[in-house]
């Protein structure tokens, strides 16, 4: 693929360079997690600075796209299951791209009955047990979210499983369940007893409640999913175009 910034246009350097290496990186070849062309060759093929061509870099590193390691080079980051999901990333995912190393302070997995809400979700009866899980998670000196997730019953998820792991990587990989699209709600709470100790805040605290409605490429569901953030913690952004 010829890669070719046009100097004359309006366009800044940086976006045409995005725009080129979003269609440089759907190529065949890079779809395997092929590290891109070296900066240095990059920046002189199309004429513009490296500082110039690291801004676009950047941007597709932020949204997933590209995996950068110092001495090693940036590559594309292999396409699983994020491939078709807009800006929707696993928790795990969104620490890595802001690289915080997050780690388990408690993980517990049993079966429960669901709750009416859930029921609804997955095309059950309220007396179905499923597969809940729930963990505290956050930063290496304090923890700042505690997630319950319960599992579409179809999915033989067990507690055997290593949960260390991405959640959806054992999904897909041990199971064949591709995490594809989610739903998502954002609301505003006061911290109870049981979240303001998991969350080593005082009771009434503010926390953020982020709820996923997570289906698979066939549109199932798989996942129903509530984090609870502590607010000091966790920032939400929307971006928006105006269309004309």
């Amino acid at each position: 693929m010829k890669l070719q910034i046009d100097h004359k246009s309006s366009i800044p350097f940086h976006k045409q360079a995005e725009e080129l290496l979003r269609k440089l990186i759907n190529e065949p070849q890079y779809q395997d997690g092929q590290h891109l062309p070296k900066e240095v060759d990059l920046s002189e093929q199309l004429k513009i600075s490296r500082n110039t061509l690291r801004q676009a870099i950047n941007t597709l590193v932020t949204e997933g796209l590209l995996v950068r390691k110092k001495g090693v080079g940036t590559r594309v980051q292999k396409k699983k299951i994020f491939s078709g999901v807009g800006n929707w990333l696993s928790f795990s995912e969104e620490m890595r791209i802001l690289g915080i190393e997050i780690q388990n302070f408690e993980l517990q997995i049993y079966r429960n009955e669901v709750s009416a809400e859930v029921a609804t979700f997955f095309g059950i009866d309220v007396s179905t047990k499923v597969m809940r899980l729930e963990r505290l998670r956050g930063k290496k000196d304090n923890p700042f979210v505690y997630f319950i997730s319960e599992f579409n019953p179809a999915i033989p998820i067990s507690a055997s499983e290593n949960f260390n792991r991405p959640l959806y990587e054992i999904l897909e990989a041990d199971y064949g369940v591709v995490a594809y699209n989610s739903k998502e709600e954002i609301s505003a709470a006061a911290a109870d007893q049981f979240i303001a100790s998991k969350l080593e805040i005082k009771v009434g605290q503010p926390i953020l409640i982020r709820k996923r409605y997570v289906y698979d490429i066939n549109n199932v569901p798989i996942e129903y999913n509530v984090g609870c953030y502590r607010a000091d913690s966790f920032t939400y952004t929307i971006e928006s175009k105006r269309n004309f």
